[in-house]
């Protein structure tokens, strides 16, 4: 072990920034050094394995910011398996990592030079040594491979100045662009995406897809995951040759998924067909249980089948919250036990809130924001009380007194 080696470990849990400050002798590459403390810290929770892990080298900040958490990669290798992988957007590799211990080969394209040189190293430490790395732009290396069992594509949500885009035709590479070269050359593929796009936009870029999987962590919507096939139609030779198509979506499964943190997966799936033709009941009372459904779930808009399946009774056509007086144990999402609700009249705020002094805030189909109400109600955050400003089925506007069921 080198100075810079041993400098890292010894101070691996330090201040970066008093360590930046503090004087070092002369041997130590305190560049490299602080990048590596920094870089290790900022994986400890999203990436924990590797954090374990001494030999791991981290890149700059943002390709950790960017890339993917282990559970959200753990989730995405349990969707495809084979003989060959291509990660076109590697990345740091996280992604490519885990996923690549399904398939017999895979390689891993990145434009960065920098990145791949980590890239390689963090493989080899990892013991995936069934990973070829190569170093070019994913465009160009989609012209030259034969077929694949599946390709992946995380592509950067960035444009030229640094700016965070969410359209899918914005991204780099273009998928839209792409999707023929795609769709000839692999037999699967998988695209993540922001958990800001608009799926109903995103479908009509990529009518093919087959399957939608959105990804949450501990109540967050991280991603969404396309699954992509084409209808492989024979041509010359015997090769596949997927021929562009304008037909609309035909069914498919969308699945929702919310990972906590004991490792547990919420997981709720539903057909398109069964949201759009789905009859449920709206509640004209407040029953003894308030549910919210997980960030997943809300993103993909299962907002019927949500009700039918778990026989739940409705708020309002826009608020989302449910109710019913018989406890669904298995709810994927959260469970209140109703309180109370009240308007705005302020002898009404003053019963239902009194010796209250924090509560936890959130806002469901309600004129004005969580700050605007927290200062109106004189509240801190936080607290075992939660309060639901919502519109109800007859148009009243209210707020609902809850307490957590699973505290």
């Amino acid at each position: 072990m080198n100075a810079t080696e041993s400098f890292i470990q010894t101070h691996r849990s330090d201040d970066v920034r008093k360590l930046a400050f503090a004087s070092h002798p002369a041997d130590i590459d305190l560049p490299f050094a602080l990048s590596q403390i920094s870089g290790r810290q900022a994986i400890k929770n999203k990436i924990p394995s590797w954090h374990e892990n001494d030999h791991i080298i981290y890149p700059k900040h943002l390709s950790l910011e960017q890339c993917s958490s282990e559970a959200t990669a753990k989730y995405k290798a349990t969707l495809v398996k084979g003989e060959s992988l291509a990660d076109l957007t590697g990345g740091f590799g996280v992604d490519c990592a885990f996923m690549s211990r399904q398939f017999k080969s895979t390689t891993y394209i990145e434009r960065s030079e920098e990145l791949c040189k980590i890239a390689e190293n963090n493989f080899n430490v990892l013991g995936l040594n069934h990973i070829q790395v190569v170093c070019g732009q994913a465009v160009d290396y989609l012209e030259k491979i034969s077929e694949v069992d599946c390709i992946f594509l995380d592509p950067a949500r960035r444009d030229g100045v640094g700016e965070k885009v969410v359209a899918i035709q914005d991204c780099e590479p273009n998928i839209v662009e792409l999707k023929e070269q795609l769709l000839n050359k692999a037999e699967t593929v998988m695209i993540k995406l922001s958990p800001m796009l608009d799926i109903s936009l995103a479908l009509q870029s990529l009518p093919e897809t087959t399957a939608i999987h959105v990804v949450s962590v501990n109540g967050e919507c991280k991603e969404l995951v396309f699954i992509v096939t084409p209808p492989p139609t024979p041509s010359k030779g015997g090769q596949r040759h997927f021929e562009r198509s304008e037909k609309t979506n035909e069914d498919f499964q969308i699945t929702c998924i919310n990972i906590l943190k004991n490792g547990t997966i919420q997981e709720f799936s539903f057909l398109k067909s069964e949201e759009q033709q789905c009859n449920i009941n709206y509640a004209s009372e407040l029953r003894k249980f308030i549910y919210e459904p997980n960030a997943s779930i809300l993103k993909a808009g299962a907002y019927k089948t949500i009700a039918h399946k778990f026989n739940l009774k409705k708020l309002h056509l826009d608020s989302h919250l449910y109710t019913s007086d018989q406890l669904v144990e298995n709810f994927p999402g959260r469970v209140f036990r109703f309180v109370s609700s009240f308007s705005f009249n302020k002898k009404e705020i003053k019963e239902n809130l009194k010796n209250v002094e924090q509560a936890n805030i959130s806002i469901r189909n309600f004129p004005g924001s969580v700050d605007e109400l927290r200062k109106k109600l004189k509240l801190k955050d936080g607290g075992d009380i939660y309060l639901f400003a919502t519109t109800l089925y007859d148009g009243r506007k209210v707020i609902l007194k809850v307490e957590s069921n699973r505290l």
